[in-house]
């Protein structure tokens, strides 16, 4: 038995049970502890394709294993994450409830309540319709065509961090919406199926040359990062896209 094939997939399967019991935490209303759960199962996804060509043992077993587990961690998280947070930002507020466990306690019947919110499951179904594209688009080897299913839960987690680590009424009322929300969701979905070119983090050398927009998007995510803390990351993630439509317009230029 060749252990060292199975490494990448053990990596892979440690994300896939991050995802899971960060699902449980995320039906409970537990938003911080489903991010550091996500955190670390999206590090597993970031390792275990490291791990595999590290090793040669990448093959199509472990791509679609990878997909399976990013699908739970990188899409049905999320799209609970968001039903949540659209129910916190709406009838709790207005009843002064401060969570859907608090809701039950007071025996309010919440069945009824899931109207628009229930359109943060978009989230979930267009994350699934991206990785089923992504494992036969050959198109993304050296690049991305749509937005990675990881940027798009880590923006979303972000929105209940910073609810809770911020004290701006501004922010706080943007971020609460229900017209923001939807918009939110809905503009994540289209990014995650569109057609957008944008550029992969990995390094095929370490020369500023040839990654320079690398290297210049990930010093200004880290100093976006230290100074705003946890609203920087929705900001890290449109910078992403904003960069790379840049790029992709200069390239067209000249050719």
């Amino acid at each position: 038995m060749n252990i060292k094939k199975h490494i990448p997939n053990i990596i892979t399967l440690g994300n896939l049970l991050c995802g899971t019991i960060a699902a449980i935490y995320a039906v409970r209303g537990d938003f911080y502890t489903t991010a550091i759960l996500v955190g670390i199962g999206i590090v597993f996804d970031f390792f275990d394709g490291f791990v595999a060509r590290l090793l040669q043992v990448q093959g199509e077993f472990g791509k679609q294993l990878d997909s399976l587990a990013d699908m739970v961690t990188s899409g049905v998280v999320p799209g609970i994450v968001m039903v949540q947070y659209m129910l916190n930002s709406s009838h709790y507020n207005d009843l002064g409830i401060s969570s859907w466990d608090a809701a039950l306690d007071m025996g309010l019947n919440i069945d009824n309540w899931f109207t628009y919110e229930a359109i943060g499951l978009l989230l979930t179904l267009f994350a699934g319709y991206r990785l089923a594209k992504f494992n036969i688009d050959e198109r993304q080897s050296d690049s991305f065509i749509g937005l990675p299913t990881p940027a798009m839960n880590l923006f979303v987690l972000s929105l209940p961090l910073i609810s809770e680590y911020t004290s701006n009424q501004i922010i706080q009322d943007i971020i609460h919406h229900k017209y923001v929300l939807i918009v939110i969701t809905i503009l994540l979905s289209i990014l995650m199926v569109s057609e957008v070119k944008l550029f992969s983090l990995k390094f095929k050398d370490y020369s500023f040359k040839n990654n320079s927009i690398k290297y210049i998007y990930l010093l200004l995510s880290l100093l976006l990062l230290v100074v705003l803390k946890f609203i920087a990351i929705p900001i890290v993630i449109l910078l992403y896209v904003a960069m790379s439509m840049v790029k992709n317009m200069k390239k067209e230029a000249v050719n």
